[in-house]
């Protein structure tokens, strides 16, 4: 009997017993879609963190006079809110306590000399505001930056409508301003488009819009269209402002990302006037950052759904060696007459392997498929793209076929090791 001949026997086994075999893929496409069911949602979580935190670009960096571990609310790298770990705390109290003042970022923006690199020093002057235009205004949780001509493009902003703010305004620091989509939304319900030249009040005083920012998108923890923006001596004006100014770097590839860190690294401790031996009293950080902390904060959850989807797989293992030995028992008569037309040991034990390695793919193959399209579930409510986790799809066809070895080879050994005058006596 050939390898072939084997194969077609237990495929036509397989389909002939509907429900057990039906049973069996069930208990292990349940396991499997548990396991790619959580690492799909997973890596949707991951794409939309990456595309939600990354809020500068790829290109991009931050200088600030100390650690953020991680932000909630606001405009782009608001502060008000963070976590911070016991070794920060420490180097807080030690080194990052000395807010960067203007003439050290004015320093830093003229002597920076990276190819080509955009520089901008900005600030935040308070958040928590509450916006009004007429009788409308918004929530109070606007965050309101003051900045210069560069704070959009290095901040990841596209204007909609209307224009940046000029030298003028810069130097003047008139109340003029810029907002966000959610703002515009909010204030002018019907036609935000029209908030061109519309007077509202910041804090209680008047500022002409003079543009829109288009959409970046927003989340429970990312706020980034509930912005207004105007220049920096404009914001200076707020006491609640923060006293510390911020500098915002892009690069023209992500590949110049890392020496451009290192130029900038040097030319701020000239700006902060440090000596050699004192160590850094600012932190630099990738737009990014936000993201690979809480993208780290998910693997343990992929740990869980791995151990969720084994223990499942499991009981489907012990479930099909049982169903095999059964089917040994029914079949006896048919082993039998195997080996009595010349069939050999080896024939019956591959049969039989063959059919418990095909139930394990048909369950790896549904359960996949049902995996993929519950996990990407969270894809559809995070606006993200279809995800399909090749890897442990891969992974979850071969683990399926070692259970399906595994759980057949007792089973196989003992059909093949049946004695062929007692099975064909056998009632």
């Amino acid at each position: 009997m050939t390898i072939q001949d084997s194969f077609v026997l237990a495929w036509r086994t397989v389909k002939g017993n509907k429900l057990r075999t039906g049973i069996t893929v069930a208990i292990i496409a349940f396991g499997i879609m548990a396991l790619i069911g959580i690492i799909t949602a997973i890596s949707a979580m991951n794409q939309s963190l990456k595309e939600n935190f990354s809020f500068m670009g790829a290109n991009a960096f931050t200088i600030r006079y100390k650690e953020m571990n991680a932000r909630f609310g606001g405009g782009p790298n608001n502060g008000e809110q963070f976590a911070k770990t016991k070794k920060t705390q420490r180097e807080k109290k030690s080194n990052l306590d000395k807010e960067i003042r203007i003439e050290e970022a004015t320093y830093f923006k003229e002597h920076y000399g990276f190819s080509r690199a955009q520089v901008s020093v900005y600030r935040r002057g308070g958040g928590n505001n509450e916006l009004h235009y007429k009788d409308k205004k918004t929530n109070p949780q606007i965050t309101l930056w003051g900045g210069d001509e560069n704070y959009i493009a290095v901040n990841g902003y596209q204007l909609e409508l209307g224009r940046n703010i000029n030298n003028v305004d810069i130097q003047s620091g008139r109340n003029v301003c810029v907002i966000g989509s959610s703002v515009a939304a909010k204030l002018f319900t019907n036609k935000p488009e029209k908030c061109i030249d519309k007077i509202i009040l910041v804090q209680g005083k008047p500022y002409r819009i003079i543009g829109l920012f288009k959409s970046k998108g927003s989340s429970a923890m990312l706020r980034q269209d509930d912005i207004v923006f105007s220049s920096l001596k404009n914001v200076r004006q707020y006491t609640n402002s923060n006293p510390s100014y911020q500098l915002g770097i892009m690069v023209n590839n992500v590949t110049e990302l890392a020496p451009a860190i290192d130029e900038a690294t040097e030319q701020m401790r000239k700006a902060r006037r440090l000596i050699p031996t004192e160590t850094d009293n600012f932190v630099v950080d990738k737009s990014d950052k936000f993201a690979d902390l809480f993208i780290g904060l998910l693997a343990g959850i992929s740990g869980a759904a791995g151990a969720i989807g084994m223990i499942t797989l499991i009981g489907a293992a012990i479930g099909l060696m049982n169903i095999m030995l059964v089917a040994v028992s029914e079949r006896t008569r048919e082993v039998g007459l195997i080996k009595a037309i010349g069939g050999k040991r080896k024939d019956v034990r591959r049969q039989f392997l063959f059919e418990s390695i095909l139930i394990s793919i048909l369950g790896a193959v549904f359960g996949i498929i049902l995996g993929v399209l519950v996990g990407n579930i969270f894809s559809l409510v995070l606006h993200t793209g279809f995800v399909v986790p090749w890897l442990w799809v891969l992974i979850g066809i071969v683990i399926c076929s070692v259970v399906g070895l595994a759980a057949g080879i007792y089973p196989a050994m003992k059909a093949s090791a049946l004695n062929p005058i007692d099975a064909l006596r056998y009632e």
